[in-house]
C-alpha cells in the first residue's frame, strides 16, 4: 500500500488551495484557541478562586493543574480513538467535552468539584492536540504545511491572550470575588460555535483509504483536488486485487516503542515534556510573581477587599502585556519555519528560554525590580512560542507516518502535559523549601535539557519534512 498511500499523498501534496482548506485551516486553529483560553485563563481566575474556597495549597494547585492533567489522558487515549474512529468523529467529541465542562466549572460549588470538572474539560484540551495536528497534516498541500500547522497552533497565543482580557474585562465590569465564574463560563460561547461548525468538515482522505473505504475517499480528494472523481477511483482501483493485496492497518501504541519509531517517539516526547515543565510552570508563577511586584502600588485607603481586586486587575493587565509575547513569538517562527527548520527553530528556542529564566532568577536578587522581571518573562515568552512550543506540535505530524500519526502526537502531548502538571504543581512547592532564584534556575535547567535532547535525537536524521523514512509497505504494490 505505500505505493498508493504515495499516489494520495502527492494529490494533496499538490492540490491548488480551496476553501474547503480555509474551512479546515480556520476550525483546527478555533479548536486551539479555545485550549489555549481555557488553559490559561485559570491563571487570572485562580486568586478568585482563592479567595473564594480558601482551598488548600495541594487543591489550589490541583486547580490550576486540572486541565493539563486531564489533557494527559485526553492527547494519549483520544489520540488513539481518532486513528481508530476517524479524525472528524473525534473532532466534534472533543469539542463536546468543552461546551459540558466549561459550564460545570463556572457553577462550581466547590474546590473538589471543580478540580474533577477542569480534569474533564482537560482531556478536550488534550484531545485536540492530535485531532487537529493530525487533520491538518493531511489536507494542507505540502508547501504550505508547516507554516498552516504552526500558524494554526499560534492561536494558542491568541487563546492565552484572550483569556487575560476577558479576565480584565470581566474584572472592571464586575469586580467581584465571584468573577472567576463569568470567566470560566463565558469560554462556551465559542466552543458551542466550532462545536456547530465542526459538523460540516469533511473527513481524512488519507485515514479513509487506510481503513479500505476507497470510494468514500476518492470522493473527498476529489472535491480537496478539483480532479474528476472517475479519474480518482480509477487511480486508485485499477487493478481488482487491490482488496486482496492491500488490508488497512492497525494502529498501536506498541509500534511507537519499535525498533523502527523509538527514537522518533523520544523526539517527540521528550523535548515536549521538558518544555511543558517550564511553559506551564512559569505560567502560574507569573501571576504570583505581577502580584508581588504591583503589591506596593496599592492604597492605604483602599479596603483589603478593594486592594485584593486592583492587585488582581494590575496583575492582569501586565499578563495581557508579557502574553503580547507570546503572540510575537509564534509570528516569527511561522516566518523561520521554512528558512531554518523546525529542529533549528527548536533548539534556539530553548537557548532563548534558558536566558530568560536565568534572568527571572537573578531578578529575585534585586529585589523584584520591575525591568529585570519583565525582561526575564519577555525574554521567555517570545521564545517559548518561537521555538519549543509550535515546534513540538509540529514534529509528530512531521515525523510519523498516517496509520499511526494521531496515536503518536497523542502519546507525545500527553507527555507535555505531564511535564505541565508537574511544572504547576511542583514549582510552588520547590519556591517554598528552597527559593524562587533556585526553582527558576532549576527550570532553566530543564530547558537547557531540552535543547540537548533536541541536538542528540534528531543527530543523523533528516529534518522531518515528511515521514518517508518510515516504511509503510505492507503488501505487494498492484499494477496501475
Amino acid at each position: 500500500m505505500g505505493g498508493l498511500i504515495s499516489r494520495i499523498e502527492r494529490l494533496i501534496d499538490n492540490a491548488p488551495l480551496k476553501p474547503m482548506h480555509y474551512r479546515i485551516w480556520i476550525l483546527s486553529a478555533l479548536g486551539i484557541f479555545i485550549d489555549g483560553l481555557n488553559l490559561f485563563i485559570i491563571a487570572v481566575a485562580l486568586p478568585l478562586i482563592n479567595n473564594q474556597f480558601q482551598p488548600s495549597k495541594w487543591e489550589l494547585g490541583l486547580i490550576g493543574a486540572g486541565a493539563p492533567a486531564g489533557a494527559i489522558l485526553g492527547a494519549i487515549f483520544l489520540g488513539y480513538l481518532t486513528d481508530k474512529f476517524g479524525r472528524k468523529k473525534l473532532n466534534i467529541a472533543n469539542m463536546f467535552l468543552f461546551v459540558i465542562f466549561s459550564f460545570l466549572c463556572a457553577i462550581a460549588w466547590n474546590a473538589r468539584w471543580l478540580i474533577i470538572f477542569r480534569f474533564f474539560l482537560g482531556i478536550g484540551v488534550g484531545a485536540d492536540y492530535p485531532i487537529s495536528s493530525t487533520y491538518l497534516s493531511e489536507f494542507i498541500p505540502k508547501k504550505l504545511r508547516s507554516r498552516a500547522i504552526m500558524s494554526a497552533f499560534s492561536f494558542q497565543a491568541f487563546g492565552a491572550l484572550g483569556g487575560a482580557v476577558l479576565g480584565l474585562i470581566v474584572l472592571i465590569f464586575y469586580p467581584h470575588p465571584d468573577a472567576w465564574r463569568w470567566m470560566l463560563g463565558l469560554t462556551i460561547i465559542p466552543a458551542i460555535l466550532i462545536l456547530f461548525l465542526r459538523f460540516s468538515l469533511p473527513e481524512s482522505a488519507l485515514w479513509l483509504h487506510e481503513k479500505g473505504k476507497y470510494k468514500k475517499s476518492a470522493r473527498i480528494l476529489a472535491r480537496l483536488t478539483g480532479k474528476p472523481i472517475a479519474k480518482i477511483i480509477r487511480m486508485i482501483h485499477k487493478d481488482s486485487l487491490i482488496k486482496e493485496t492491500i488490508r488497512p492497518r492497525k494502529a498501536s501504541y506498541s509500534e511507537l516503542f519499535s525498533k523502527k519509531l523509538a527514537r522518533q517517539t523520544m523526539l517527540t516526547s521528550i523535548p515536549w515534556f521538558l518544555m511543558g515543565i517550564c511553559l506551564y510552570g512559569v505560567s502560574i508563577f507569573s501571576a504570583i510573581i505581577l502580584a508581588m511586584v504591583f503589591s506596593h502600588i496599592a492604597s492605604p485607603n483602599d479596603t483589603l477587599a478593594q486592594n485584593f481586586i486592583l492587585s488582581d486587575i494590575r496583575a492582569t493587565t501586565g499578563s495581557v502585556f508579557l502574553d503580547l509575547f507570546l503572540v510575537a513569538g509564534f509570528l516569527s517562527a511561522v516566518f523561520w519555519i521554512k528558512k531554518i527548520g523546525t529542529i533549528k527553530l527548536q533548539c534556539l528556542g530553548f537557548l532563548g528560554m534558558t536566558v530568560g529564566l536565568l534572568i527571572l532568577g537573578i531578578s529575585t536578587y534585586l529585589h523584584f525590580k520591575e525591568l529585570w522581571v519583565f525582561t526575564g518573562f519577555a525574554i521567555f515568552n517570545l521564545m517559548v512560542n518561537f521555538g519549543p512550543n509550535p515546534t513540538t506540535y509540529l514534529l509528530p505530524t512531521e515525523r510519523f507516518p498516517p496509520y499511526i500519526r494521531a496515536s503518536g502526537h497523542g502519546f507525545a502531548a500527553s507527555t507535555g502535559k505531564i511535564g505541565a502538571a508537574l511544572g504547576i504543581i511542583l514549582l510552588p512547592v520547590l519556591i517554598k523549601n528552597i527559593g524562587t532564584a533556585f526553582s527558576m534556575f532549576i527550570l532553566a535547567g530543564c530547558s537547557l535539557l531540552g535543547f540537548i535532547f533536541t541536538v542528540f535525537l534528531s543527530k543523523n536524521h533528516a529534518h522531518a519534512g515528511s515521514h518517508a523514512p518510515h516504511d509503510r509497505t505492507r503488501s505487494p504494490q498492484p499494477p496501475l
